[in-house]
């Protein structure tokens, strides 16, 4: 028996999220486990990955492992996939790891992008990736109101009230930044994990600063009331990015 990693990227416009629910069967991890199932002559196939995406939402660098009784080398673990999978879903690197590797466990941080195009008009090549905000918006407030951000607070208040988590949602921010791109801006935040929706609402709170409605004071207010409704809108799906994630003893 074998532990592959697999690194995979994939546009999430026309899926109901990464994780199999029972009410759709067009999910990612359906589709990575229809075609390991077929590569295993119709063996059952399960992965694992690091993190669920909601629908809509992309991943340039999600991860999973699966364990495999096929010895196959990792380029040919990789060519086999692909052929099976749809052209929205790119498997980018394959390795054999050691059996106690867990691609959700073992993280060490994550790092998510959010896209928003900045422009009067829509852009309908760019409707699926990012959000449109026709505003004008104080760049210089929303850099502020990230610093906020950083460091390690209690995010309740930017927590979606679905969330399953029912303990202590303190989290650490190790960056969140905004960057002017051409006609876009690019939200990173980079963390030890994210709680259910809260980039989005991050980015929905971020934007009402950029806006004016709030000041970069306010993020700390937010923090403090640990309650959802004093936080922004959560931002639409298609900007967000899961982009990057590390693992224990990397680097």
């Amino acid at each position: 028996m074998e532990r592959v990693c697999c690194v995979v990227q994939y546009d999430g416009t026309n899926y109901s999220g990464f994780q199999i629910q029972s009410n759709s069967n067009r999910t990612i991890q359906e589709k990575i486990e229809k075609a390991l199932t077929k590569m295993h002559k119709g063996k059952p196939m399960k992965i694992i990955a690091s993190g669920r995406t909601d629908a809509g939402v992309h991943a340039y660098g999600q991860v999973f492992h699966f364990d495999s009784d096929l010895y196959i080398p990792e380029y040919n673990w990789k060519k086999g996939l692909q052929t099976l999978l749809p052209s929205d879903i790119q498997i980018v690197e394959v390795h054999k790891v050691s059996m106690d590797f867990h691609a959700r466990y073992d993280t060490s941080q994550k790092e998510y992008r959010y896209r928003v195009l900045n422009t009067k008009d829509k852009d309908v090549f760019r409707r699926n990736v990012t959000y449109h905000v026709p505003y004008d918006l104080n760049i210089g407030k929303i850099k502020e109101a990230c610093k906020y951000i950083e460091g390690t607070h209690d995010f309740t208040s930017f927590s979606s009230t679905k969330t399953r988590v029912r303990g202590e949602r303190v989290r650490t921010v190790y960056e969140a930044t905004c960057e002017i791109q051409g006609d876009e801006l690019l939200f990173i935040f980079r963390g030890d994990g994210f709680l259910y929706n809260m980039v989005r609402i991050l980015v929905g709170t971020l934007i009402q600063v950029g806006r004016g409605r709030r000041e970069p004071e306010d993020i700390p207010v937010i923090m403090e009331a640990k309650e959802r409704t004093k936080a922004g809108v959560t931002a639409p799906a298609q900007g967000l990015f899961l982009w990057k994630v590390d693992y224990k003893g990397q680097g």
